[in-house]
């Protein structure tokens, strides 16, 4: 008597729809085409801020295929704040993953505390942001971090739940990395000073200018 193959039909069958589920919602098949004007706009930005120094750095986040980043170093003449600032531009279904508390936690730190979602008040409205603390001990001594990461596919800086689905339908995807050290403390890590709350904010405010474009003569993009 033959036995039924049909469990591995089914088998095959869920693999490959498993297979055609992930290519659709990482977009692996889908036709890229970004806007190249706005990529070169956010990735040329420097921000600017009264005495402040930048250089490029390279930088430390994980890229996955048909995306870009680049990342610089801020540090006013005061010495009061230290920022490291990372734009990635590309396909929804790479950028909207790997975020800090995957991605540092992966690497050895250790999330203080939970992700936090931050609302920023800025001069054209609000922006959206996750923000969590990290520690990693090292031999030199203990190192944190206070990291704020959001998406934009309109120049409003957002931090939605489950930004892998949220995004599904985008065609083309920037996030924003704010990593700043932060004292180590007994107790629970400070609050940000004026100083830095206010690159912050400038930070999400002229990425948003930058994705937006030039305005024309009546104020719109």
């Amino acid at each position: 008597m033959l036995k039924s193959k049909s469990p591995v039909w089914v088998l095959a069958a869920l693999l490959v729809a498993g297979a055609v589920g992930h290519g659709a919602i990482t977009q692996r098949w889908s036709v890229f085409a970004p806007d190249a004007a706005r990529t070169e706009r956010m990735h040329s930005l420097a921000i600017q801020l009264p005495d402040c120094e930048v250089q490029p750095i390279e930088h430390d986040v994980p890229l996955k295929e048909r995306s870009v980043a680049t990342s610089r170093r801020y540090r006013p003449a005061d010495g009061s704040f230290s920022a490291a600032v990372s734009i990635i531009s590309g396909v929804p279904g790479a950028v909207s993953t790997h975020t800090p508390d995957v991605c540092y936690t992966a690497s050895g730190y250790r999330m203080l505390g939970e992700v936090k979602r931050e609302t920023i008040k800025l001069a054209s409205g609000t922006a959206a942001c996750f923000v969590a603390d990290f520690e990693k001990k090292r031999e030199s001594g203990v190192e944190r971090l206070r990291i704020r990461w959001a998406w934009t596919t309109d120049g409003t800086w957002e931090a939605p739940d489950r930004a892998r689905f949220h995004y599904v339908r985008a065609t083309e995807l920037h996030k924003l990395y704010i990593a700043t050290p932060i004292a180590v403390l007994d107790g629970p890590p400070a609050a940000d000073s004026a100083a830095l709350a206010a690159f912050v904010r400038a930070a999400f405010e002229q990425y948003s200018t930058a994705f937006r474009g030039p305005s024309s003569p009546d104020g719109h993009p």
